[in-house]
Parts: structure tokens; sequence; C-alpha cells
């Protein structure tokens, strides 16, 4: 069998892998309903600046407390009404889309990086480096996640990255447990023998033919992880420890506005509801995930 064989019959493999995935993703309609709603939040984050009507700081002092179109002293060029120093809450909202993309992406990476590499370590060598890393693991678990992250926000000072940081620490203890059971499943496996006849070293034993075969459970976890990153920077924004003002992030805007909320509802409603529908469809489609991934759903 020549090269380009091979070649052409590895691309077949594939795409019929990704057909396989879509069809059992595309039975589950939640999650293609939440894979389009995610769509659309990337591309109204991508394009922000083409979409929003206004700068998302932008004070119009003529116009403070406006509420939304439809509702009587509303304006046409405020579609959603402003806040209390005259920003535009729709443009606003939009530009919140890219805070909280860009810490779900960040904390997701730092949480996945740092947890798979303490998982792969602990359940490859197992023995007192298993029980020594696992017990650390199991006390930073021990505490409410949100409580540990404020603590830890507290240490290193408020602002947004302080609190991506935090949260991404939070986190990594699942993506560790999560990536040693899986190791400790594969690495007793016959091709994980022959790897290590042939001379494969540890690290290569470790990342490159291990890990390939662990990478369905942490996709999952991944992607429910970055939707509780959004929400707990949100909280953590609306708390006062996360992104700071004028930041457009959504949690910081629920902060600004609760003292408005029983005369101006719209500066309150809208981002709470930016929050419930991305976090929303990022656990819909992450169900979807785990059904295409996970061979025992599967149906035949």
């Amino acid at each position: 069998m020549t090269d380009t064989t091979v070649k052409i019959s590895d691309a077949a493999i594939r795409r019929q892998m990704l057909k396989d995935f879509w069809f059992y993703f595309s039975q589950n309609r939640g999650a293609v309903i939440g894979l389009a709603v995610f769509v659309l939040l990337v591309l109204t984050a991508i394009f922000a600046p083409l979409i929003a009507p206004h700068d998302p700081n932008q004070q119009y002092r003529d116009a403070l407390l406006v509420p939304p179109v439809w509702q009587e002293g509303g304006r046409a060029g405020f579609l959603l009404g402003t806040d209390a120093v005259g920003r535009d809450m729709l443009s606003r909202l939009i530009y919140g889309a890219q805070y909280s993309l860009f810490i779900g992406i960040v904390v997701v990476a730092i949480a996945l990086i740092g947890g798979v590499i303490i998982g792969l370590v602990a359940g490859f060598y197992g023995g007192w480096v298993d029980s020594v890393i696992m017990r650390v693991m199991d006390v930073v678990l021990a505490f409410p996640s949100l409580l540990l992250a404020l603590v830890l926000v507290a240490i290193l000072g408020p602002g947004l990255t302080n609190a991506m940081i935090a949260i991404a620490i939070v986190y990594q203890p699942h993506f560790a447990r999560l990536t040693r059971a899986a190791v400790m499943g594969e690495k007793a496996r016959e091709y994980v023998t022959a790897a290590r006849v042939a001379g494969a070293s540890n690290l290569r034993l470790m990342f490159k033919t291990i890990l390939p075969n662990c990478l369905a459970p942490l996709i999952v976890q991944a992607t429910l992880s970055f939707s509780s990153a959004v929400l707990d920077s949100a909280a953590l924004g609306f708390l006062g420890m996360g992104a700071q003002p004028p930041a457009s992030e959504w949690g910081t805007m629920l902060a600004e506005a609760r003292e408005f909320i029983l005369r101006a509802w719209w500066v309150v409603t809208f981002p709470g509801l930016a929050i419930l529908i991305s976090v929303l469809a990022i656990n819909l489609m992450g169900d979807g995930l785990r059904d295409a991934l996970d061979p025992k759903l599967k149906r035949s």
C-alpha cells in the first residue's frame, strides 16, 4: 500500500468520523439550538464594532435611563434603552459578548492545560505521586468554587485578569481528576504496552500515546466549564471583584444597575438575560457533545 493510498484512507476515515459525530450530535435538538446560539454569540463578539450602534462607553447626558423603544418615552436611537449615565444598553450588551468569550477561552485554556498535566502525571506514575496530587485536588474541591475564587481574587486584587486566574485555579481539579481516571483506564491497554516495549519514553507515552485517547471526556468538561466560567466571572463582576467599570462585562453591568432595579427594569433585565441565554446555550451544546463523543450513549 503506497503512502498516497494511506493518506486517502486516513482522510476518508476522518470524514466518516465527522459524519458520525454530526449524526449523533444532531439527534439532540437542544444541542443544535445551543450551537446556533453560541455561533451567533461568537459572530456578535467578532463583529461588535460593526453591529453596535454606539460606542459602549459613550455617555449621552440628554438620555439618562431612557426606556426601550417599545415603551412610552423610548427613542429609536436606543433600541434597548440607556443606563443611568446615558450609555446605550444594546451596544454594551454586544460588546459584553467579547468579555464573556474571552473569559471562557482563557479560563478553560489555563484550567485544561494545568489539569491535564497534573492528571497525566498522577494517573501515569501512581503511588505516592498520585496520592499527594489527588489529596491537594481534594482540598481544593472541598471549598465552594465561588467562595474560593473570591478568596483568591481578594489575595490577588480585584480585576478581570486576576478573576480569570482565580476561576481557572478553581476549575483545575475537575480536569485533573477526569484526566487521571482516563489515564488509569488506558495505561494498562495493549497499545500502551506495545509502545513501551518499542522503547517509547514516558513523556511520549503520556502525551502521544495515552492523551489522544482521553480527549472525549475532556472536551465535554471544557464545554461545561466554559459556561461555568462565564457565570462565575459575572458573579465576581457583580460583587465588584471581577471586571471593573466602565467595562461592559455583563456581571459588572448588573452591579452598576442594581440600585435602579425598581424604576428602570431594563438596565438589570437585559444583562441578566444575556448571561442566562449564553450559559444555557453552552450547556445544551455540552450535552450534545457528551452524547456524540461517549460511545455508551450512542444509539445503534
